[in-house]
C-alpha cells in the first residue's frame, strides 16, 4: 500500500490590510478576523503530527487561536511585496502593478515574483514527501495559491485566478510521487 502525505493548508484570518486593499505588512488580525477564527472549523490538531505556521503575526495568531502549537516555518512566509509593503493598491505605479500581475517572473516592487514563491513553496512541499505524516499549516493566501499550482502543475499565469477565503482549509495529498488537490 502506498503511503500518503496528508496536508491541510489553512489561510490566516482577516486583517485591516486585507479589508482596506493594502499590501500586507506584519499586522495582527482585526476584529472580523478574530470572529472568523471563533466560528471556523478547527483542524484536527491531535491527528496532525506536524504543525507549521508562517512567520508573520497574522498567521501565528490564527494558528494559536485554532488551538495549534505549530513550528514557525520561514518557507511559509507571505509573498514578499518589497517596497509596496503596507501600501494601498492605488498608491503604487499602475504600470508596475499591471506588470507584476501579468508577468509571473517580474517583481517591480523589489520583492518576490510569482515564479519565486512557486519555487519556494514547491521546495517546501517536496520536504514533506519523505515522511507520510498528517500535516497542518497556517499560512497566507499566496502560499496556498502557489501550493495549488504546484500540485496541479498549472501555469504561473493562473496564480491570481485563485481566491482563498480567510480561515479556509485546502487539502493536498501526496501519493505515488504526485500531489493531488482534495476537495
Amino acid at each position: 500500500m502506498t503511503e500518503v502525505v496528508r496536508l491541510t493548508l489553512v489561510s490566516h484570518a482577516m486583517t485591516d490590510a486585507m479589508a482596506a486593499g493594502r499590501f500586507p505588512a506584519d499586522e495582527p488580525l482585526n476584529d472580523l478576523g478574530l470572529r472568523q477564527v471563533e466560528t471556523a472549523v478547527r483542524p484536527n490538531a491531535a491527528a496532525a503530527a506536524r504543525q507549521f505556521t508562517g512567520p508573520e503575526r497574522r498567521a501565528r495568531q490564527t494558528a494559536q487561536l485554532l488551538g495549534l502549537q505549530p513550528i514557525t516555518e520561514p518557507l511559509l512566509a507571505d509573498l514578499d511585496c518589497g517596497r509596496w509593503r503596507g501600501s494601498a493598491l492605488d498608491a503604487v505605479d499602475p504600470a508596475e502593478l499591471r506588470q507584476w500581475l501579468t508577468e509571473p517572473a517580474s517583481a517591480p516592487h523589489g520583492g518576490e515574483s510569482v515564479v519565486d514563491i512557486l519555487e519556494r513553496v514547491e521546495g517546501w512541499l517536496e520536504s514533506l514527501t519523505d515522511n507520510a505524516l498528517r500535516t497542518v499549516a497556517v499560512t497566507h493566501p499566496a502560499v496556498i495559491r502557489a501550493a495549488i499550482l504546484v500540485a496541479l502543475k498549472a501555469a504561473p499565469q493562473s496564480f491570481w485566478r485563485i481566491d482563498v477565503k480567510p480561515v479556509s482549509p485546502v487539502a493536498l495529498h501526496f501519493r505515488g510521487n504526485r500531489w493531488s488537490l482534495r476537495l
